[in-house]
């Protein structure tokens, strides 16, 4: 399966010319265009509307200010996926700014973009309450994100053995709220024939969607069909479904006409969810050689008054290294804000960045070297309970890494090239992986052609290619011969594109669908199913040879048709791996970076990283994730920040102008992304885990272990922004 790992995006062209249709190029006949009026205060009521000089403009057919109750169904659907359990526009209580308060249907976007800025809202304000400053607390008991990881987690007294440490380190490292901005806005088109309702959606997981309007309506599943083939980014933030996805279809239903909401990029910070801030408290103790005695992290997130979402931060300290003494907690902080959520490389991101500086102050504590300091304190085994990796090569890639980067012949601390200082930094990388329940269907036709069926979405991470790709190895044709059909639920049942897991099940599920295809041609020969071999086209055993177009046509047969499954344990629709080892990707970073003195400004000069992440499918797409993940990275260390705004209760910049984002010229041209050799057997047929997730893992820690070496300043509260790299303080 070498021959076909470096093969390009199958639908590139198509995206690149135009010719891929998302959600909001969707159209249908006698659709109204949906516009939301926000709350205009961060906590209160409604006390009154004023909608006529909106009705009467040219073009406006409907001002909803309320809409029905959902089904009693809706109680019972999990969250997540249901991203959040309050519903706008159910009630005249307003909890964050920006909240759907009303909603205008017009026949063109123009004339409801019109009529939304003429509805007049009164309100009784009430105080709110500033999440970034609010206590924190422990998480509801009925937080179905709390249930996702250990709130509490005790191995040890990791207290006793931190105070009787003889070396011991202690930092608070904040990270502020960040929102992901796809190139896509969330949009959908909702329309109703006949008691069935059919949309158009950006989402990572169409399946979600079904299950979630299906209750909402209190209806049957097959009555809902969700349609996403292309998805412009979704970060997480269409990882789950939001309530302008169900509003949109209750608008539809009220009114007797298809209606379509494309959100504004102010809307995609008010409706959907971003990553929170959070606080990290970590401290560490070692004996005087640098082994750990004791690992103490907590961890506070910005949540909802109305949700509790937790972010696991503290997940990191009790995967990354050995230590008797592990303790970890999670708390939240309410406020009257929209609800917080995943955003590429959760739990795992925020809780290197945190961990990583932390180990790094530990290391020049010891005065030891930081990569010398990880090597002490290697697992073999699962930190928190013994439980062996179903794989794992970090020591290779720890190995690798230092030698491409140079790490042992660095010049340290504070180096000058020009009038620019100069500094090197390290950290690990990790991400848990989950595994999705999935279902593919393979079809073999008799010219050589196949078609992969299955209801996953590509969120630009290169599904739509891999996929093909993975059958075509299969039955030995070309890639350029299997077309994917995807993002449909009408399709077979496909896991959700998040949580690293996409690959690993819907990889498993072709190739055994594909395998399936080889079964029931060899049955057509009698020829026994686990000796054939395919190649180019035809099946071979012991000698003999027939192309899959005699197989076919001598059976009368226009095509085959094979099935497969990723089907886990108990019948569960998923885990975080296979039963009895513990499954995580991992991989080490190191960075250089160059620091203007006088102006404070931080440039990436170079960066490498190693990874081990089992086998890989295809190292072209791979290593294009992982060069994103590193420009994602680089925006958490160096650049981004969403602002809540603590006298007006709402975000600041609600749109791309205000958002310093990295651009090529923040990039150079000096990345290294490279794996170590490397077969999961546990993780399914393929060998192979996830990537997409990992690769934004350790790189703020990394830069900030980087400007620490070239400046001698310790930056605990991201983004290394240039007043703090300037400020006599620090």
């Amino acid at each position: 399966m070498t021959e076909m790992r470096g093969v390009t995006r199958q639908d590139g062209p198509a995206k690149v010319t135009g010719a891929a249709v998302y959600a909001a190029d969707h159209n249908v006949a006698e659709q109204l265009h949906a516009v939301l009026v926000g709350a205009t205060v961060p906590a209160g009521r409604v006390s009154g509307y004023d909608v006529e000089e909106a009705r009467r403009e040219p073009g406006v057919v409907r001002v909803l200010t309320e809409l029905p109750a959902v089904d009693k169904a809706f109680a019972e659907l999990p969250s997540p996926p249901l991203a959040t359990r309050f519903l706008p526009m159910q009630s005249e209580v307003v909890h964050y700014f920006g909240q759907p308060v009303a909603m205008v249907l017009a026949e063109s976007l123009e004339a409801a973009e019109g009529a939304a800025t003429r509805v007049r809202v009164s309100y009784e304000r009430e105080p709110f309450v500033d999440p970034d400053t609010a206590a924190g607390v422990p998480p509801s008991p009925e937080s179905g994100y709390g249930m996702l990881s250990d709130l509490e987690f005790r191995k040890g007294d990791a207290a006793g053995a931190l105070a009787s440490a003889p070396v011991r380190v202690a930092g608070t490292y904040t990270q502020p709220s960040r929102h992901g901005n796809p190139m896509e806005p969330s949009a959908i088109v909702a329309e109703w024939h006949d008691g069935r309702l059919t949309v158009h959606d950006s989402v990572q997981h169409v399946y979600a969607v079904r299950d979630t309007l299906a209750a909402a309506f209190g209806i049957p599943a097959d009555r809902v069909r969700v349609i996403a083939p292309h998805t412009g980014g979704g970060f997480g933030t269409k990882a789950f479904v939001w309530p302008h996805e169900i509003l949109a279809a209750m608008a539809a239903k009220a009114v007797g006409r298809p209606v379509k909401l494309v959100l504004t990029r102010q809307d995609m910070y008010s409706i959907v969810g971003y990553q929170p801030l959070m606080e990290h408290r970590v401290s560490l103790g070692t004996d005087e050689r640098g082994a750990l005695r004791a690992i103490v992290h907590e961890v506070d997130n910005v949540t909802a008054v109305t949700d509790d979402y937790v972010e696991f931060g503290s997940v990191p300290s009790k995967a990354l290294y050995a230590s008797p003494n592990i303790s970890t907690s999670q708390r939240v902080r309410r406020g009257n804000v929209n609800l917080s959520s995943f955003m590429r490389s959760p739990i795992d991101g925020p809780g290197t960045w945190a961990l990583g500086s932390a180990m790094d102050e530990l290391a020049h504590a010891l005065s030891v070297d930081p990569l010398t300091l990880r090597l002490t304190n290697y697992a073999e085994n699962d930190p928190a309970d013994g439980t062996p990796w179903s794989s794992k090569k970090l020591r290779e890639a720890y190995e690798e890494g230092a030698r491409r980067f140079g790490w042992w012949e660095r010049p340290k601390g504070g180096t000058r090239d020009g009038h620019r200082l100069i500094g090197c930094g390290m950290a690990d990388c990790t991400q848990g992986q989950f595994r999705f329940t999935s279902r593919a269907r393979v079809r073999l036709r008799a010219d050589g052609t196949a078609t992969v069926e299955a209801g996953y979405t590509d969120i630009g991470a290169g599904s739509t290619t891999i996929f093909p790709q993975i059958a075509a190895e299969t039955l030995g044709i070309d890639i350029g011969a299997v077309e994917g059909v995807s993002g449909d639920t009408d399709l077979p049942y496909a896991g959700p594109t998040y949580g690293s897991g996409t690959t690993l099940a819907m990889g498993t599920a072709v190739h055994l669908a594909a395998r399936d295809v080889l079964r029931r041609l060899a049955d057509v020969l009698s020829w026994p199913a686990e000796e054939v071999r395919a190649d180019s086209g035809a099946l071979t055993w012991r000698g003999r040879r027939r192309s899959y177009g005699d197989i076919l046509g001598a059976a009368r047969l226009d095509e085959v048709v094979g099935d497969g499954e990723m089907v886990l344990p108990g019948g569960a629709s998923a885990d975080a791996g296979a039963p009895g080892v513990s499954s995580r990707t991992f991989g080490a970073m190191f960075v250089e970076v160059g620091v203007d003195p006088d102006l404070g400004l931080l440039r990436l000069r170079r960066a490498t990283g190693v990874y081990s992440v089992g086998a890989v499918v295809n190292e072209r797409t791979a290593r294009s994730q992982l060069i994103g993940g590193l420009v994602w990275g680089w925006g958490m260390a160096a650049m981004e920040a969403s602002h809540f705004e603590p006298h007006l209760g709402r975000w600041l910049s609600q749109d791309l102008a205000g958002v310093p984002l990295p651009v090529n010229a923040d990039i150079p041209p000096h990345i290294d992304m490279s794996f170590v050799d490397e077969f999961d057997p546990h993780a399914g047929p393929l060998g192979a885990k996830g990537i997409g997730e990992l690769s934004a893992t350790g790189i703020a820690a990394a830069v900030a272990n980087a400007v620490f070496d070239a400046t001698g300043r310790r930056v605990r509260d991201l983004p290394i922004t240039p007043e703090k790299l300037l400020d006599p303080r620090m």
